[in-house]
């Protein structure tokens, strides 16, 4: 295939890939954004395989063989894996794209002749040093895809519970990031000054232990931002390789992905009032907001049973329905819609309410809602909603416990003091599905459990919310 064919295709795979993320942004339009991005993935890889050409059968076998293997698990996986489980299997994803940057940047260090990175002489065949600005492209895409990985392997451990979601500090952990920080900048300098593979491996080595001490000190209600954050850098890592190996596409798709990762950061940043610096250098669950959460267990609430809130519901004019993780574990989101239905039948306008970082990754609560075929035009952003709260009788909380807590308004000593949140508390009744009182995902006890208008309803949220369904019925 000619060079030229081969930019042209590029360009229209990166096209794709705009027009795929353009689709993303809107849940009408998200399954034809998938499929342009599929399609772009496809155009691609077909380009990059005709481009390269090997000639031997080995090669050739090696490449299927990848592509079958690598395909084959990530069709299994989409197939199985349980919406519940979509936050950790994003994060490994992204650790995935961060491995294969430093595979990829190892490949180019010992083959620079294949890459056409280091001049060859034509008559002896001897091969040069490597161009210096292919060494500085290389020792930031393998830094960044170090860091990339070992991070998003933290992520997945803490979103799949294998470690504890709350912030794990260590000591002197700012001047030990510092140190790395310096020592990474140095020992890039050195490579490309050099050229000298062990300067390579020191730094794949400090990027993959900086990556993992910066993700495991930020607690589980920063891990929506967490998430978002390693997409960008998984992105950037791509790109970095994409100069080392010129190619177009990787380029393309490696910016559009870091950028819209650290776009939607920033937009999740902001809406939880908190910066991407203060996240990246600690997370929400202090211990001021464990112990205050602790002191707080005695005091006595309101319980109520699901006959109570069918009642109350049914004789609503407005309910705002609040989905939260607990939601999620409970795969409760089918009972819900049956349950939004049955009241609509009686003449109550539904309304769905969605904080940003409700859930453990960007637009969790969209997809899962999408899941169970509720209406598009009933789901609300925060902004968009909250000041509807003042109006309605019942405000139906689903497992959302951090992002309904309204002492990030007025307890100034609060781990979450600042973070917007839902406005239920204004509601004529609150009625709130929990397992039991614990506190939420960032260690930090709900004032709004312990309200007047609040009634609690204990158990699954599944269970508790087809318990309500059957109420309604009678």
């Amino acid at each position: 295939m000619s060079a030229n064919i081969a930019a042209l295709l590029y360009l229209v795979s990166g096209a794709l890939f705009i027009l795929a993320l353009r689709g993303l942004s809107n849940p009408r339009s998200a399954r034809q954004g998938n499929l342009f991005g599929m399609i772009g993935m496809g155009i691609a890889i077909v380009t990059t395989l005709a481009v390269a050409a090997p000639s031997d059968w080995l090669s050739w076998l090696l490449i299927i063989g990848g592509l079958g293997i690598g395909g084959g698990i990530g069709a299994y996986m989409a197939r199985t894996v349980k919406m519940t489980d979509m936050p950790q299997l994003v994060a490994a994803f992204h650790s995935l794209v961060g491995l294969a940057a430093v595979f990829v940047a190892a490949a180019a260090l010992y083959a620079p002749a294949a890459f056409n990175i280091a001049h060859v002489d034509p008559a002896t065949g001897h091969v040069g040093p490597i161009h210096m600005q292919a060494l500085i492209e290389m020792s930031l895409g393998v830094a960044i895809g170090a860091f990339t990985f070992t991070g998003s392997v933290i992520a997945f451990a803490k979103l799949n519970g294998n470690m504890s979601g709350k912030p794990i500090i260590l000591p002197a952990r700012h001047a030990i990031h510092i140190i790395i920080g310096v020592a990474l900048i140095g020992l890039v300098w050195a490579l490309t000054a050099t050229g000298d593979p062990l300067y390579f491996w020191l730094i794949t080595i400090l990027a993959l232990v900086l990556g993992g001490l910066m993700i495991i000190p930020i607690g589980g209600a920063d891990m929506p931002v967490v998430v978002s954050m390693l997409n960008s850098y998984s992105g950037w890592a791509a790109a970095g390789i994409g100069f080392t190996l010129g190619n177009t596409a990787l380029i393309i798709t490696g910016a559009l992905v870091g950028s819209s990762g650290a776009i939607l950061s920033y937009i999740m940043c902001k809406a939880m009032n908190r910066s991407f610096i203060s996240v990246i250098l600690g997370g929400f669950g202090g211990d001021s907001g464990t112990a205050a959460a602790a002191g707080e267990d005695e005091r006595p609430v309101k319980q109520g049973a699901a006959e109570d809130a069918a009642f109350l519901m049914k004789n609503a004019g407005k309910v705002i329905i609040v989905p939260g993780y607990g939601m999620a574990v409970a795969q409760a989101q089918h009972a819900l819609r049956e349950m939004a239905d049955l009241l609509k039948q009686e003449g109550v306008t539904v309304k769905y309410a969605i904080h940003p970082v409700a859930g453990r990754m960007p637009g969790h609560m969209n997809v899962l809602l999408a899941e169970a075929n509720v209406p598009y035009d009933e789901v609300f952003e925060l902004e968009d909603i909250n000041s509807e709260f003042a109006q309605s009788d019942v405000a139906f909380v689903i497992g959302a416990n951090d992002v309904t807590n309204p002492s990030a308004k007025t307890d100034k000593t609060s781990p979450i003091y600042g973070m917007p949140v839902l406005n239920v508390e204004d509601a004529g009744t609150v009625l709130f599905i929990k397992r039991g009182m614990a506190a939420g995902y960032a260690g930090v006890q709900n004032e709004l459990f312990y309200r007047d208008n609040t009634m609690m309803l204990f158990g699954d949220a599944k269970k508790m919310t087809e318990e309500i369904v059957k109420a309604l019925g009678h």
